[in-house]
């Protein structure tokens, strides 16, 4: 069972052809465009650019905070880098981990969400992102192309041209998407692929 498209072609291409989908979902009810921002927000330059996720190299987090968009840089999460990027980039302002209500005001709060990860699978937060009405804004690589269309997202190589172009879009096509990635169509999409195998097998002898 794999999420994304990408997977399955890399999967094919070292023989493996017994795939069946299985997307992730997100909450709907928790995340939404009408969560209230947190109070931070308030007192920032708009537009507010944001990244959620675990604050280590491999997220290339460093890539974002280089972009030099005007507005505001916010950083959700932690890990072990965040102490030197706070150290490198003291204009931008790491909050720590947030959950609940606080997480999702700070994914409706934001004006653009920046996904600078190069090497994830899949990326749950582009989704959450989205169920809160706030585009994306991300490198074309996997993850990101096996979920977000134009309408909702700028991919781009130049992470500022993909925050500008981003910005763009509306945020009922970013929740439109995003009721596709509802966690009962994720669930169904489980049960189909059961179904599927248990049909396949071979009886007992």
């Amino acid at each position: 069972m794999t999420t994304t498209e990408t997977m399955r072609a890399l999967l094919r291409s070292h023989g493996i052809t017994n795939l069946r989908h299985w997307g992730r979902g997100v909450d709907l009810d928790a995340f939404s465009p009408d969560k209230p921002a947190p109070a931070l927000y308030a007192s920032l330059t708009r537009p507010i650019q944001l990244y959620v996720g675990r604050v280590a190299v491999e997220k290339n987090i460093e890539g974002f905070l280089k972009t030099g968009h005007p507005g505001s840089k916010v950083v959700v999460g932690d890990g072990p880098a965040r102490g030197e990027l706070e150290q490198t980039y003291p204009e931008a302002h790491f909050i720590g981990m947030l959950s609940g209500d606080a997480l999702a005001g700070a994914y409706a709060g934001a004006d653009v969400f920046v996904f600078p990860s190069r090497t994830d699978t899949f990326g749950l937060v582009i989704i959450e992102a989205l169920a809160s009405g706030t585009p994306v804004a991300a490198y074309p690589v996997a993850g990101p192309i096996d979920i977000c269309t134009d309408r909702v997202a700028c991919l781009d190589d130049d992470l500022d041209r993909a925050i500008a172009q981003a910005l763009t879009r509306r945020p009922e096509d970013c929740l439109a998407l995003a009721r596709h990635y509802s966690w009962r169509r994720s669930a169904e999409q489980f049960l189909d692929a059961l179904v599927d195998s248990a049909e396949d097998a071979p009886l007992a002898a």
